[in-house]
């Protein structure tokens, strides 16, 4: 018999994504008891695997998903102001051409069809200029530039591109360093009294005199134990479905649809910091972001994934068709000789019965069952952008069974580390050249993209760089990771060097398997 936990928590949240992650801070925040189990490590899965950008999705104008997009391009600005070490502006430049398509499912398709038959699915100038103009003004902005024309023949943007391309718009939204997200917000929710529980897996739940009796095994101990709970929440992700099914037993009538996003990385594909976003001729859109200083970012694909047991892999046909994509804008083509990384992730999106993956909503949507008892709340969908607007909804929810809850609180307050004003951040770095000079520039800003006003705690006491231990690599120190593994709940050098930070781009196989055993050796320790 396993033993069980004689304190009842008000929350226990089952997943340690963004959306899991984000809940347990509103809900710690307000004083509620929150207990979080991951089954990996915290953002393994979707989180760690989007296109890093904080945007309020243009291309879902043509949706009309109008809420979710004025939601979200709010929230740039808000998550920007509480975390500018990990977050920031990026400028988008849009080429145009007459070949482009929409895709024949959206809305905004099927009524320019009817009224204008004549453009037979064609995306015309205005209509960009006018979902532009949309984009700039249903947010409200304050910090973001709007919306501006470019001339490719005479502007820097101009020169990666194929000949072709005369005219493009540029707009604004913001890049998120998306695994260190959830992390922070795991982090700030445990300051503030929740339990994080990485590597804990939840075998079963059970209603019992109005609490959850929640099952729980170890996987580094392989112990279980059962924790009882008011309310639980289902933060899943992928394993949404899975978890109604198989783990609480309750009936349904939700369900989610799994679509996998591949994107690729090459060595950087030009000079200036700014994102292309490229539209094709399929109706789909990829962009081209500047990665890591010394790569390109292209991505990303809309695929149904079948299983979320299957681990998603960008396939060598994804792989042919970003190149393919990309290959008709620049002047010099992609291939997949160039590609030096990829990844892949599965969104859980909501499933609405929407004919095509591309189609499928990006909102969010909360459906509570309270009726055998306690409470549980599963969480369909959401895109990153909405995580904090998400979580907010979630405690409407939540207040339902827990009377006098405090007011939402999050909007504004600083993540760890992100105490500093949005145009602070060469300041933050040449502080931290001064007071440790044997920095150089591109590590003391790596430092401060990662940690913020955190930076100096991660190397404290160092005089010199012998000072923080062993250099597994890549300005990688023992120091450093140590921190990680006290702070930042990492365990294995996968979780450093790719979801902590993507030091894994510049370190080699027995550089990362000498991290693991060093890892392992201070675990044993």
């Amino acid at each position: 018999m396993q033993p069980t936990d004689n304190q009842i928590t008000d929350l226990f949240i089952i997943g340690g994504g963004i959306n899991g992650c984000g809940i347990a801070r509103d809900a710690a925040g307000r004083g509620l008891s929150v207990m979080l189990a991951e089954m990996n490590d915290l953002a393994s899965a979707t989180s760690s695997a989007s296109t890093k950008l904080f945007h309020g999705g243009l291309r879902y104008l043509e949706f009309f998903e109008i809420r979710l997009v004025r939601e979200a391009l709010i929230e740039r600005e808000t998550l920007l102001r509480a975390m500018p070490h990990i977050s920031w502006p990026m400028r988008f430049v849009l080429p145009y051409h007459a070949d482009m398509r929409f895709d024949s499912e959206t809305p905004t398709s099927r009524l320019l069809s009817t009224v204008m038959p004549w453009m037979r699915g064609r995306r015309p100038a205005w209509l960009i200029r006018l979902g532009l103009f949309l984009y700039d003004n249903l947010g409200g902005r304050k910090i973001l530039p709007g919306t501006t024309s470019l001339n490719l023949r005479t502007a820097a943007e101009g020169t990666p591109l194929q000949d072709r391309f005369e005219t493009a718009y540029e707009y604004s939204d913001c890049w998120i360093e998306d695994s260190r997200l959830v992390v922070l917000n795991a982090r700030d929710a445990e300051a503030r009294g929740a339990q994080i529980m990485v590597r804990t897996e939840v075998i079963s739940a059970e209603r019992v005199d109005d609490l959850w009796r929640v099952t729980v095994r170890d996987r580094d101990s392989d112990q279980t134990r059962v924790i009882q709970a008011k309310m639980l929440i289902n933060a899943g992700g992928p394993w949404v479905g899975d978890i109604i099914q198989t783990k609480i037993r309750v009936n349904s009538r939700e369900g989610v649809r799994l679509v996998r996003g591949s994107h690729i990385v090459t060595p950087r594909l030009y000079d200036h910091d700014k994102c292309y976003f490229f539209q094709g001729e399929d109706g789909r859109i990829i962009f081209a972001i500047p990665y890591e200083q010394d790569f390109t970012l292209i991505g990303t694909t809309d695929q149904d994934h079948p299983d979320p047991s299957t681990a998603p892999v960008c396939t060598e046909a994804e792989q042919e068709y970003l190149c393919a994509f990309a290959s008709k804008y620049f002047q010099r083509a992609v291939t997949r000789d160039d590609i030096v990384w990829t990844y892949s992730g599965v969104r859980p999106l909501y499933d609405d019965g929407a004919s095509s993956a591309t189609a499928a909503t990006r909102d969010y949507t909360l459906k509570v069952d309270s009726q055998g008892g306690a409470p549980v709340l599963n969480v369909f969908g959401g895109k990153i952008t909405t995580y904090r607007r998400l979580a907010e909804s979630a405690l409407e929810k939540v207040a339902e069974f827990f009377p006098d809850l405090p007011k939402p609180w999050t909007a504004g307050v600083a993540l760890p580390g992100g105490d500093f004003p949005v145009d602070a951040v060469d300041a933050l770095k040449s502080k931290l050249l001064a007071g440790y000079p044997f920095l150089n520039a591109a590590w003391a800003a790596r430092l401060i993209r990662a940690y913020g006003t955190e930076a100096p705690a991660v190397i404290a006491g160092a005089k010199q760089a012998s000072d923080l231990g062993e250099d597994f690599g890549a300005t990688l120190t023992a120091q450093e990771v140590a921190w990680l593994m006290d702070k930042e709940y990492a365990r294995t050098a996968e979780d450093v060097v790719w979801r902590r930070n993507k030091l894994g781009l510049r370190l080699n196989d027995e550089q990362i398997a000498r991290i693991d055993s060093w890892m392992a050796e201070r675990r044993a320790a």
